[in-house]
């Protein structure tokens, strides 16, 4: 898998967790520990996605 498309699949996941959290957030009885685990998975994948582009292209 090229760097690219490892990176457009990152960005695709972390737009899907956003929206999936977002969407929990506003069910009603919505399980907190849940959301803290999606918001930390989408962090992780924000963290991976700017290494990932900050690294130099040879």
């Amino acid at each position: 898998m090229s760097l690219s498309s490892h990176l457009n699949e990152l960005k695709r996941k972390h737009t899907s967790l956003a929206a999936a959290v977002e969407e929990a957030q506003r069910a009603p009885g919505v399980d907190d520990l849940r959301v803290a685990e999606m918001k930390k998975q989408k962090l992780r994948l924000k963290e991976e996605i700017a290494r990932l582009e900050s690294r130099p292209v040879h």
